[in-house]
């Protein structure tokens, strides 16, 4: 099976970086029918975290975020490229990505299950259309 691989938009907020915080608006969203395609939550200063959403139906999550009082920043653009796992999978798209002079702002990889993986890649938006060159996506 060949690879997935294209541009997703994401959004994201920052929020106080206590337990509960991120399952709070997860389950609201979850509540509300928002499907989400990847999630990423990492500190960004003290006692804060920032929160991104990768969902199905940006219009969707939008609507939820108004309705939960959740101020969301975006759209933003990253990358997302699924496959069939093996060996080297993350390296190939970072050698193709070096090689046109783009630098990986931040990345996110994770294995699917049933031999596939997932893979989202945030550059720079000065960057985005090299890379998007690069790595054969329109």
């Amino acid at each position: 099976m060949s690879e997935i691989r294209k541009r997703v938009e994401y959004w994201h907020t920052t929020v106080v970086d206590k337990p509960g915080e991120a399952r709070r608006l997860l389950e609201f969203m979850s509540a509300q029918d928002v499907n989400l395609i990847a999630f990423n939550a990492f500190p960004v200063g003290e006692r804060r975290a920032q929160l991104a959403f990768i969902p199905e139906n940006s219009e969707h999550l939008m609507q939820v975020a108004r309705d939960a009082g959740v101020e969301l920043i975006g759209p933003k653009t990253a990358f997302l490229i699924q496959g069939e796992d093996r060996v080297g999978a993350l390296v190939e798209h970072h050698l193709v990505l070096a090689n046109a002079g783009v630098n990986v702002y931040a990345a996110n990889g994770v294995t699917g299950g049933e031999g596939r993986f997932g893979y989202v890649i945030w550059i720079k938006p000065n960057e985005m259309d090299i890379a998007a060159e690069a790595l054969g996506i329109e």
